[in-house]
């Protein structure tokens, strides 16, 4: 596979992600809304090396699609677009921000609910569990026994497997789990915000399955 990750969501967990990805010999591009024309000279500013393409050309371009935008404005996308891509739902619902989503009554997850809005993305739910200044100051090299873990739950192997590769560069340990695991690693879950290794983050997501059954 070629290293090429392309990001919708030039917020914070976008631009962060994004140097990661560059300092560990990734192609990113970043998609800008001709809209919004200070946001590019932002990410220009914060990613020097990103390249700013229409979200299409980011799409077409890339090997994984990070989705960064806030959840109540998935709808607004393409999705039709990312049919066949690997795509990584980093999203969370925040009250605040997104306000009352009804359409997630009743779904197992966030990603569950992404996921129905276009079933033939490779849909991976991966690196909402931890803070975008978290994931600067807690990434290290491989082998580094401070190395934070973070989960990778899809029932896709290959899309999964592919996600674990992209966090391993960017100084995690992927730790992967199939799709039902996706709403145990949501803003009230008891991996959300704590740091864990590989061993305690699947021990706490194991205690959490057998909880809720």
């Amino acid at each position: 596979m070629t290293k090429r990750l392309g990001i919708i969501g030039a917020g914070k967990v976008g631009t962060t992600v994004g140097r990661l990805a560059l300092a560990a010999g990734w192609e990113v591009r970043i998609a800008v809304s001709g809209r919004q024309p200070l946001q590019g000279l932002i990410v220009e500013t914060m990613l020097p090396g990103a390249r700013l393409l229409p979200e299409a050309q980011v799409v077409a371009e890339s090997d994984i699609v990070l989705l960064a935008v806030p959840l109540s404005k998935v709808t607004t996308l393409d999705l039709p677009g990312l049919s066949g891509k690997v795509v990584v739902d980093a999203m969370n619902h925040w009250y605040p921000v997104d306000g009352a989503l009804d359409d997630l009554e009743g779904a197992s997850s966030s990603t569950a609910w992404v996921s129905g809005l276009n079933p033939a993305m490779r849909l991976v739910k991966s690196l909402n569990h931890l803070g975008y200044h978290d994931m600067e100051t807690d990434a290290r090299p491989p082998g580094d026994p401070d190395r934070r873990a973070v989960a990778v739950a899809s029932d896709d192997p290959e899309a999964r497997a592919q996600v674990a590769a992209l966090l391993d560069d960017l100084g995690f340990d992927p730790v992967e789990f199939d799709a039902g695991a996706a709403g145990h690693l949501q803003g009230d879950s008891p991996v959300f915000g704590r740091w864990v290794d590989a061993a305690g983050l699947r021990a706490a997501i194991e205690r959490a399955r057998t909880t809720a059954a």
